[in-house]
């Protein structure tokens, strides 16, 4: 089996910043893109950010220019460095990764368990 277990998150003031990292650990063989989500009260899980293994990216609008994501393929890490944080940004975030277990194997999707960020004074 696969786990992602994130850390990082917690309370800041709004223009603060934050680094969220994630570790994928287990039966892992490659894996493919990895992303950060994440998850407001009464709204829907959204992508922030994600990355290939080649390290090509994409963000979400309302991040651009304020967050940066990065991973260590040797490690299995992803990263998400949170700049200029707004109280909109409040919610929990997910780690996601696509890992392939076995030569031969499908990609399957793995998540974190979650990491609580609050933007507030």
């Amino acid at each position: 089996q696969v786990q992602l277990v994130e850390s990082g998150g917690g309370l800041v003031q709004p223009g603060g910043s934050l680094r969220l990292s994630c570790a994928a650990s287990g039966s892992i063989f490659s894996i493919n893109t990895m992303g950060w989500y994440r998850q407001a009260p009464g709204k829907e899980r959204e992508l922030v950010a994600r990355i290939t293994s080649d390290r090509r990216t994409n963000y979400a609008d309302s991040v651009k220019g304020r967050f940066t994501i990065s991973r260590d393929n040797a490690k299995n890490t992803v990263s998400l460095q949170m700049n200029s944080l707004k109280p909109e940004d409040t919610a929990v975030y997910y780690c996601r990764a696509g890992v392939v277990t076995t030569p031969r194997g499908y990609e399957g999707s793995y998540w974190g368990q979650g990491t609580q960020v609050t933007v507030s004074s």
